[in-house]
């Protein structure tokens, strides 16, 4: 079920009807959220919700268990983690496993193939899979109590609006706004109504509307055009990712505002970043924490020698990327990024550049090429593909801009402009090139129409279809 479907309208009337008489006591309100939750991922393939439950199971056992036999915790832990592990590597990396295992077999031994497994990919996988880890790994280290009421723990888990494609919130942030009877008003449901109109907007009108170029143009392995049309197409794709992206994150928000719930912020504007350091504060800020807790801190962080915290970030930023995809472009987009941020702990250009008077703004430009290159590995279907179409951005002589604006469209164009100018406009907020801009109580008075606007564009003015990109991982 995804928001922008008529099934997911219907299926939000009905919930929101009921909530207020059904979250008035604990043990109802936890069921009515599990059935609910359950009823809206299962909606794609029943048998999926059999992996959320023993994933989820694994955890909350081994947390209460924890509990119980503390000086077990770090074998309990060892389960839960080899547990959750192991059900995301079998239905996520099980092919791309079997198919690198057979690839090296091929060229060094003379051995029968293994059968690439062919399992189908449960929507949201990696995302509550990540939720239901750090909720064990914060029980271990005590920094949280474990629940025991399974309800309790599955209404965290499976909370609906954030399931399948995030924000990924923390145990010990959501558990607690689950104990009371929620409490909203009529500021707080408004706020939510606000964040959902945006949310759909960026998704049905902006990302859908510019996928439709961008999906063309990575249909072909061999890929046409010029340098002005590629370096275009990554610019909408860059748009794209982050309005279908944040859109979703705005549209759960806004959802668990309605519920009376408050969800962590996802994203801030990273196309105003300054650094590579900066983009990863801005972007997929949830998932950018978690890997921070849990991984990067974990091996030491930026403790101990130079050589050993950039060890430390590659570790992180490869696990980053691989987590996006069972794919090697993904493990490449990853490296991208973790190697100019090495650069910049090593040159500090960044803050070298900010102290020059005339090019100190140069820098939210530089990081932007960065990552529109970094976001070429990410949408190829194949290395070789990558590498076809950065040769074409990187030549000066084929830039063809009549080829360019005849094959993108003129409604995709105005909408990534529209985006990154905006952008644009957040960092010289931020930057206080330009003062922020003023408060005009009777422009505000006009907020209400502005939403419905933006709620009529979502109606007349949508792209084709499309589910959000981050479905897949």
């Amino acid at each position: 079920m995804v928001f922008n479907s008529l099934d997911f309208v219907l299926f939000a009337i009905v919930f929101f009807a009921l909530w207020p008489w059904m979250s008035k006591r604990p043990n109802v309100r936890w069921a009515f959220l599990v059935v609910a939750s359950f009823v809206f991922y299962g909606w794609w393939d029943w048998r999926f919700l059999f992996l959320l439950i023993v994933s989820g199971l694994i955890d909350f056992g081994a947390a209460l268990a924890m509990h119980r036999w503390p000086a077990a915790r770090t074998a309990l832990l060892v389960v839960s983690m080899a547990g959750n592990l192991s059900i995301l590597g079998l239905f996520k990396y099980g092919r791309f496993i079997t198919e690198n295992i057979n690839t090296v077999s091929s060229a060094f031994f003379d051995t029968a193939p293994l059968d690439a497994l062919n399992l189908a990919l449960p929507i949201g996988i990696s995302f509550y899979t990540f939720q239901s880890m750090s909720y064990t790994i914060d029980v271990y280290r005590g920094q949280l109590r474990p629940v025991a009421n399974p309800l309790h723990f599955f209404a965290y888990l499976a909370l609906f609006p954030q399931l399948v494609a995030g924000p990924i919130v923390r145990a010990a942030d959501l558990l607690p706004q689950l104990l009371g009877p929620p409490v909203t008003t009529e500021e707080s449901r408004w706020q939510g109504t606000q964040l959902i109109v945006w949310g759909l907007f960026k998704k049905v009108v902006v990302a859908d509307s510019v996928a439709v170029a961008v999906n063309r143009a990575y249909m072909y392995e061999q890929p046409p055009g010029s340098a002005a049309y590629w370096w275009i197409i990554t610019a909408m794709f860059a748009v794209q990712i982050y309005c279908d992206f944040s859109g979703y994150t705005l549209i759960a928000r806004g959802l668990g505002k309605w519920m009376g719930c408050e969800f962590t912020e996802n994203f801030r504007n990273p196309y105003a970043a300054t650094s590579l350091r900066d983009f990863w504060g801005r972007w997929h800020m949830s998932l950018s924490t978690w890997f921070r807790d849990y991984v990067y801190v974990p091996l030491g962080g930026s403790k101990g020698s130079v050589a050993r915290s950039h060890l430390n970030l590659w570790i992180t930023m490869l696990l980053s990327g691989l987590w996006h995809g069972a794919s090697w472009t993904y493990v490449v987009w990853g490296a991208w990024h973790a190697a100019w941020v090495s650069i910049e702990r090593l040159t500090r250009w960044p803050e070298r550049l900010r102290k020059l008077p005339v090019l100190r703004h140069l820098a939210p430009g530089v990081v932007f090429v960065l990552v529109l290159l970094g976001w070429v590995f990410f949408r190829a279907t194949s290395i070789a593909q990558a590498g076809r179409i950065l040769q074409r951005m990187m030549n000066p002589a084929s830039i063809d801009l009549s080829f360019a604006l005849g094959h993108v469209g003129g409604k995709a164009l105005l909408l990534t402009a529209l985006i990154l100018l905006a952008e644009f406009a957040a960092y010289l907020r931020v930057s206080g090139a330009v003062a922020r801009w003023p408060r005009v109580p009777r422009l505000e008075a006009l907020h209400p129409l502005f939403i419905g606007a933006l709620f009529a564009a979502c109606v007349y003015l949508r792209g084709p279809d499309n589910v959000f990109i981050y479905f897949q991982f």
